[in-house]
This record gives structure tokens, sequence and C-alpha cells, in this order.
């Protein structure tokens, strides 16, 4: 696309009811009916790194049912973000489900590929193995990203059962790896029992500040996004969201659920407080719909999926005016 093409949006409600025709990310259009995109939603149907309850290989199409319901305009953000941006969806990065390695690989060539384009990435998990080879695939194109990483956990021990690829270790190798900036690391949402206050310890040694849920609440949406700005500033930002960063009430539908999480009005409210950041890519992992209820999860995965695109989509306007 160049800065004067008109993006294509959502198929038109008031002519095809939201429950008819095919679950593209908020009724978009597909990528290959576009040719380009300056975000590509995509899924990765992958749950071979979990330690809990298996399922969320089927997360990314649960997240296109809920999204029917998504409408052009943003008030929370005053934008409407499928008009400031081409958004469209991708559609799945296949992977092997039975070698982890193969895996990996495979999602940050797929994500090489569509960064090229010039595209963001909004990527439908899928566990949160994926999140590594996504950011090495961000930080190829940017040099080291600051991360937010919204989850109960902290995701960052080393192994388990010797494993060094899983749902529980992506952010020990991407610090390893070189791949974050050191500065802007936080993680929020976190809560729940540790395997010892040595998970704490190394956690901070390798650059993480932590917002925990409690604090969500003690201080609220508005002063933890202000913090979050102030730690990240402009740096090529990427956002990981784990849904069991939310409640079991508000997300449900999950593999390793924690009681004392934060509200789905609050993680939104959070997100929206970012609008200033440089917010290159995104994820949004563990959605597992065969512990849902009544699309619980699915629907505030996908209205936190609205608002990062919304994010992208303005910064992308932002740089398109400035050419």
């Amino acid at each position: 696309m160049t800065p004067h093409e008109t993006p294509r949006g959502p198929v038109d409600s008031s002519r095809v009811p939201r429950y008819a025709g095919p679950a593209t990310f908020a009724r978009l259009p597909r990528l290959d009916e576009v040719g380009t995109a300056d975000i590509a939603v995509v899924g990765v149907p992958f749950d071979s790194g979990v330690s809990y309850r298996p399922g969320a290989r089927f997360g990314g199409n649960a997240v296109r049912e809920a999204s029917r319901l998504l409408r052009p305009y943003n008030p929370a953000q005053d934008a409407s973000p499928f008009a400031l941006a081409q958004v469209a969806d991708g559609g799945d990065i296949a992977v092997n489900p039975f070698d982890i390695h193969e895996a990996v690989e495979t999602v940050e060539a797929a994500a090489d590929e569509l960064l090229g384009t010039g595209a963001r990435l909004m990527t439908l998990g899928g566990d949160h193995t994926i999140a590594l080879p996504l950011l090495r695939s961000v930080a190829r194109k940017h040099g080291p990203v600051a991360l937010l990483h919204f989850d109960a956990h902290l995701d960052t021990w080393d192994t388990y059962f010797g494993a060094e690829y899983t749902h529980g270790t992506p952010f020990r190798r991407a610090v390893e790896e070189g791949v974050l900036d050191t500065s802007a690391l936080s993680h929020v949402g976190t809560r729940g029992p540790l395997y010892g206050k040595q998970d704490l310890t190394d956690d901070e040694k390798m650059g993480f500040g932590i917002v925990t849920s409690a604090d969500v609440y003690r201080r609220g949406a508005d002063e933890v996004a202000d913090q979050l700005r102030q730690r990240v500033g402009d740096r090529p930002l990427y956002i990981s969201i784990d849904i069991d960063c939310l409640d079991p009430a508000h997300a449900p539908g999950t593999g390793t659920p924690e009681a004392g999480g934060m509200t789905s009005r609050e993680l939104l409210e959070i997100l929206r407080g970012l609008s200033s950041c440089n917010v290159v890519s995104a994820d949004i992992v563990e959605v597992a719909p065969a512990y849902d209820h009544a699309e619980i999860t699915a629907v505030a995965a996908s209205h936190t999926a609205y608002e990062l695109t919304t994010l992208m989509s303005r910064r992308v306007a932002r740089e398109k005016s400035a050419r």
C-alpha cells in the first residue's frame, strides 16, 4: 500500500449479518485479497509447549469468531483503526505439533517474511512458546526491543523437564539471545505461588520490573499505564499478552489459571494508556476455548487484540503523515 491508498475495511454488517460469512479477525479482508497490509493478524495454532492444560492450538480461531462483534470505530481511542491502516487477516502459520524446535523455526521464518513486507504483526496463539521466535524476528528488524509482558506468570524459568523451549521459558531465552532491550522490560499482572524466591531474584537480574495484579488494583490503570510509558519511552515496543493475566472470572478458558487477576476493564484501560508508545508488533496467547464459558475468554481476547490493533494503526497513520 502507498500512503495515498484507501484501506479496505471489514464486511459491512448492515449488509451481511455478523454471524454470517468467513470468520476472519473483525471480518477484515484476507491478506491475499489486499496484497500487502500495514498490520497482519496471524494465527499460530500450537500448544505443544504447555505444562498443564492443552487446547490453546484452538485459540486463534476462537478469537476470530468472537471478533465478529467488533465494530470499525473505537471510541475509547477516538480512532477508526481499519481506516487509518490496512489491517488484514493473514491466516494461520502451520507448524509441526510434534517437533517444538521445528515449530519455533517455522514461526520465526513466517514472521520474517511478513515483517519484511513492512507489516506489523498481531499474532493470535497458541501457547506462549511462540513469543520467542516472534521476538527474534522483530528484533532482527528493529534491534533489541522493549517488552511489556502481561501474564500471571514470569515465563523466565530456565527449563521444564530439561526442555529449554516451553511456554514458561521464552523470555529467559530472549534475554539470553540479546533480542530484548533489558533497560525497558516489565511484567504486568503477575501473581500466585512460585517455586521459590529465587525465581524473583533471577527475573530481576534479567532486567524485568514487575507490576503485580495487586498493584493494578491498588494504584489504578492510569497510574500503571503512566509508569509503563515512562519505562518504555519511544523505543520499539513489543507487547505480549497471556490471557491468564486476567482473573479466571474474566478468562476461564486458559491453561494455567491463577486467582486474583486483573479485570478485562483494567487490561483494556492500561493498553489505551499506551497510545504514545511505538508498538511494533504484539501477540495474545493461551486462549484455550475448551475451558471457556459463553466465549468469555475469547471475547476478552478479541477486544484486547482490537485495542492493540488500534494502537498500531494510529502509529502507522502518524508515520505515513510524516513522510
